[in-house]
């Protein structure tokens, strides 16, 4: 996570250090719960739940990608000592999925995020929009994108023959112990 691109009205991009050993080890955990009833689905659209949250005890391997996230949050808000909460889902898309443009400006939320796992080529990039200006973000393994919760946003359809996964985020100030 050397080197932050980041832009602070809009938009950060960092690396995660180690991103294909620690990818690989959610993926496994993730894939070995993913089918499970007792998890809660959200944004059913186009034949899919868009997003599936596992509780953070059921992923020990998603530890280091939450832990730089939340750093990563308070840096882009110009506050590094701040105390954040972070709250995520997994994010799935298939051949041919699009997330429709929304917002995470719901509750409290001063940052959301996105972490990608697995990219394959062509399987969409991730579109901000703020006031006239759009900026396309072509995601990577292991990218984090950082930008305010009021900033509309979509994903592009995925034009290759695989899943595409990434973990959605919100953070907030942290009342008690994550």
């Amino acid at each position: 996570m050397n080197d932050p691109e980041c832009s602070r009205i809009e938009y950060c991009l960092r690396q995660l250090a180690d991103a294909e050993a620690v990818n690989a080890a959610i993926l496994a955990q993730y894939q070995a719960l993913r089918d499970d009833p007792a998890l809660e689905r959200s944004h059913w659209f186009g034949g899919r739940y868009e997003n599936v949250y596992v509780p953070r005890q059921r992923l020990p391997a998603l530890e280091p990608v939450l832990r730089t996230a939340v750093e990563g949050a308070a840096d882009f808000l110009r506050q590094p000592r701040l105390a954040l909460s972070v709250g995520f889902w997994m994010n799935e898309m298939g051949p041919g999925h699009v997330t429709l443009p929304h917002t995470h400006d719901e509750d409290d939320e001063l940052v959301s995020g996105v972490y990608y796992l697995r990219v394959p080529q062509r399987s969409g990039e991730l579109l901000l929009y703020q006031g006239p200006a759009t900026t396309r973000v072509t995601p990577r393994e292991g990218l984090f994108v950082f930008f305010p919760p009021q900033v509309r946003h979509e994903v592009t359809e995925n034009c290759s023959g695989e899943l595409r996964l990434s973990i959605g985020m919100n953070f907030g100030v942290r009342r008690d112990a994550d």
